[in-house]
């Protein structure tokens, strides 16, 4: 009978308690925006749903905030809304969207175009120089800014004319373009030449460059397409000296105005002459791509040639060799100017190991001049393949001053000290390539890459980033599709070593 009474007592002292209740949701509105060329298209939610919305659009030239507007469609019954902006032009600033019952203001929202910020060339990085080079690099990253800027503008131009929503990637390929050597002049006056000329010239940049892999056999670019392939991002690598791109244009524009003085091509290639003066760096050298795209593209690049590339272009128009030999004096002195500024940054970001100078990684630090990653299977390292070519170009073409010289030499030492013998490469039962020790191999190679510290060869995956020891270990984890390692340097030690020691007594 107890146990009963003080449950009877318990249920009438609960039943005299308040009641639990919940608190209201605080009112809140979320927004996701998507824009294209001639709309912004926003979608969301709120609570609560009783509440009516206001939008106010700031497009990036207006000025003081425009006033609030209701949204041309309600909010649903479950809380979602969605509608569409038309733009008067393509850049905005800041959307604001907010919620209001009986004149007050429930809940507020904005969002902003997404900005991708540089990596390498930051704010916080270029404060720490000196005030001087401050000034310079800031100017420069401004050029770069405005030239981004210009070219958005244009495809988006292109695009609202033809009310295309979006821009259309070019047709792309695999292959390089460049022209083979053995080509004769008097082609470069065909009909053939002309028509790929047109093609050319109507797919350089704004900025006076060119992108990579396009098809040019698939004719001239019509208007509201991109000047790159790339579906996702129309400014990736739009202007570029990767895959030999925009150097090797130049010289096929210069050798068609030679052979037919047609003043297009000759507006083309100087066009491009000058877009490569103006994309190298204050310090002398250049990213890979111009406008500066944000990433490891910000590095000095001498993966794939990029730099030499530069090099070569620049020292032929000093010289007036050809195809340059129509460029005026004043133009041939900035270029000589500008091969003198990347000679000095060559020797100035070669690297050193325990003090011992050596060679290049495959990418520099644009400030600091020290090794950087690029890709996963790139990571900071010394570069036995672009190193080589590199030293070959200057064994051949550099200036035979102290410090080239000395330089030349060093790296002749490092390429005789880092060769690799006893490997043989063979192709698996699988189709995969592979290098097995064999004592009895007479085959030379160097590694793509070498260790900064230790200088080891070592092996970064494609997939995981991993840095392994050996070839053999990286590869049963990754996916090979890259040349880890390289023969170029045995050219050095077998032919260039006699030619550059002739090169120096003439």
């Amino acid at each position: 009978m107890k146990t009963f009474a003080c449950t009877c007592a318990l249920l009438l002292f609960y039943g005299h308690l308040p009641a639990q209740t919940s608190e209201p949701p605080k009112p809140k509105v979320s927004i996701q925006v998507s824009a294209d060329y001639l709309a912004l298209h926003v979608k969301g939610t709120v609570t609560p749903i009783t509440a009516a919305l206001e939008y106010r659009l700031t497009l990036a030239n207006d000025g003081p905030a425009q006033n609030w507007t209701r949204t041309p469609t309600a909010v649903a019954p479950d809380g979602s809304f969605t509608f569409d902006l038309p733009l008067s032009e393509w850049r905005w600033a800041r959307l604001e969207v907010r919620a209001i019952k009986d004149n007050q203001v429930l809940a507020s929202t904005q969002t902003q175009p997404k900005q991708r910020s540089l990596a390498l060339l930051t704010a916080e990085r270029i404060s720490t120089l000196p005030e001087s080079a401050q000034t310079t690099w800031k100017s420069y990253l401004e050029n770069s800014a405005n030239h981004a800027e210009h070219e958005r503008d244009v495809l988006a131009a292109e695009c609202r004319r033809l009310q295309q929503p979006h821009s259309k990637p070019a047709p792309g390929r695999s292959g390089e373009f460049e022209m083979d050597s053995s080509v004769k002049p008097e082609w470069y006056a065909s009909a053939e030449a002309t028509a790929l000329a047109t093609t050319v010239l109507s797919y350089q940049t704004p900025t006076g460059a060119w992108s990579k892999s396009t098809d040019y056999s698939a004719g001239p670019r019509p208007p509201g397409t991109q000047w790159t392939n790339n579906s996702s991002n129309p400014w990736h690598y739009c202007g570029t000296l990767d895959n030999r791109a925009t150097t090797e244009e130049i010289k096929f524009l210069a050798r068609v105005f030679l052979a037919t003085q047609n003043s297009e091509a000759k507006t083309g290639a100087l066009r491009g002459l000058e877009w490569l003066l103006t994309a190298q760096y204050p310090n002398g050298g250049w990213p890979q791509v111009y406008p500066v795209e944000p990433g490891y593209h910000e590095a000095i690049t001498l993966n794939d040639g990029a730099m030499q590339h530069a090099l070569e272009i620049v020292l032929a128009v000093s010289t007036g060799d050809a195809p340059f030999s129509f460029v005026e004096p004043s133009l041939r002195q900035r270029a000589a100017t500008a091969f003198s500024r990347g000679i000095d940054c060559l020797i100035a970001s070669q690297v050193k190991l325990a003090g011992t100078p050596s060679v290049w990684c495959a990418q520099h630090d644009p400030l600091s001049l020290e090794p950087v990653a690029a890709r996963l299977k790139e990571p900071p390292s010394l570069s036995g393949s672009e190193s080589a070519e590199m030293i070959k170009f200057l064994m051949r073409k550099g200036p035979t001053t102290p410090n080239v010289t000395t330089l030349i030499e060093q790296g002749i030492t490092w390429i005789k000290t880092n060769r690799l013998t006893g490997l043989r490469k063979i192709r698996t039962p699988e189709g995969k390539t592979d290098y097995i020790t064999d004592p009895t191999s007479t085959e030379v190679y160097w590694a793509r890459f070498y260790d900064v510290v230790t200088g080891q060869p070592l092996f970064a995956g494609a997939q995981d980033g991993i840095i392994y020891p050996t070839f053999q270990e990286m590869a049963k984890n990754n996916k090979v599709a890259y040349d880890y390692f390289t023969s170029k340097p045995n050219d050095i030690i077998a032919k260039e070593v006699e030619r550059w020691r002739k090169r120096l007594v003439e």
